[in-house]
């Protein structure tokens, strides 16, 4: 039986499970006195009730039945009490060590946790600066080109024009006409280059961002999500998309907040403007120059465009992602 309450109080970690099973032993222990050798055993889970209500059948049994125990019998119970005493320290101490542990691997976990979004966070902020700095270097080489070599050129160009109208040997003729020619193919790619690297130098988060900045006629938030790299096209379609957007809530709209929302999808782009003003009827259809433009830069981009009026001015639009090789 003491076996059995000692098995069920180690499964059955309930403190008021434990209080009563070792105060029925208690009080079998009154009534069988020789029961009292299993003490030491019942004893561990009595310290760990940790309440005095258990020790009171003891101390009756004891003082009831005393005369019949030896000194011998009282040597070893209180050996066996000295056991169980020191048996439930070094099990309160492992019990400690083991939270301890466990705290320990859970904090270790955590702050492995926090340092790897920090980490993550870092290399979007190096990433981030290296694409700014990319631009601005982008927009200072298109700047060169443009200031120095294609001043040279068109100056070249002109000296050229001029040699061949003041030119009177027809033999140097042909020759003059191929040196224009060539200084002229010179100029239109020269063009392109700095028109490609300014394209490609545009920023449209932070063109959206200026636009908000520069926007004061009511409250506009920014929900921008977009990692990968937008073509040129498509950003030169959200920014015009946009100012023309904002422009109309000024003309035609008393919101008090515009939400901008532009996010990137596996298979497209997403760009919603919307207000909560009230709006009239001829802003919903297409017959407005600014809205005609936005349809056709959308059409022309194989996009969706929908406008609605039901919650305030909406526009959204999709535009599909260019398949790469």
């Amino acid at each position: 039986m003491a076996i059995t309450i000692t098995c069920l109080n180690y499964f059955i970690e309930i403190t008021t499970f434990r209080i009563v099973s070792t105060l029925i032993w208690g009080i079998f222990v009154c009534f069988f006195p020789h029961a009292i050798y299993f003490l030491p055993l019942i004893f561990y889970d009595i310290i760990k009730a940790k309440s005095i209500l258990p020790y009171v059948p003891y101390f009756i049994s004891i003082i009831r039945f005393g005369d019949i125990w030896t000194l011998a019998d009282g040597i070893s119970l209180l050996i066996g009490l000295t056991c169980a005493i020191l048996l439930y320290r070094y099990t309160a101490i492992h019990d400690s060590l083991i939270e301890q542990f466990k705290k320990s691997r859970d904090d270790s976990i955590e702050l492995n946790s926090l340092l790897q979004e920090k980490n993550h966070t870092l290399i979007q902020k190096q990433n981030a600066e290296i694409y700014a700095a990319t631009l601005k270097e982008r927009n200072r080489i298109a700047r060169e080109i443009h200031d120095n070599v294609g001043h040279l050129l068109s100056r070249s160009i002109l000296m050229s024009g001029a040699l061949k109208a003041t030119n009177k040997e027809s033999m140097l003729t042909p020759n003059i006409q191929v040196l224009e020619d060539t200084l002229t193919a010179a100029m239109d790619t020269i063009r392109n280059s700095v028109h490609d690297l300014h394209n490609r130098s545009v920023d449209l988060y932070e063109t959206l961002n200026s636009l908000i900045e520069e926007f004061h006629y009511c409250d506009i938030s920014l929900d921008y999500d977009i990692q990968s790299e937008v073509p040129a096209d498509m950003k030169y379609a959200y920014i015009m998309i946009a100012k023309e957007g904002l422009s109309n809530i000024i003309k035609h709209s008393n919101a008090t907040s515009v939400n901008m929302i532009v996010r990137e999808h596996p298979s497209l782009y997403q760009f919603i403007l919307q207000d909560n003003g009230k709006t009239f009827r001829s802003m919903a259809t297409t017959s407005g120059l600014g809205l005609v433009s936005i349809k056709e830069r959308i059409d022309a981009l194989g996009g969706h465009l929908q406008i609605s009026t039901e919650t305030g001015f909406r526009i959204f639009i999709t535009l599909p992602k260019e398949e790469k090789a």
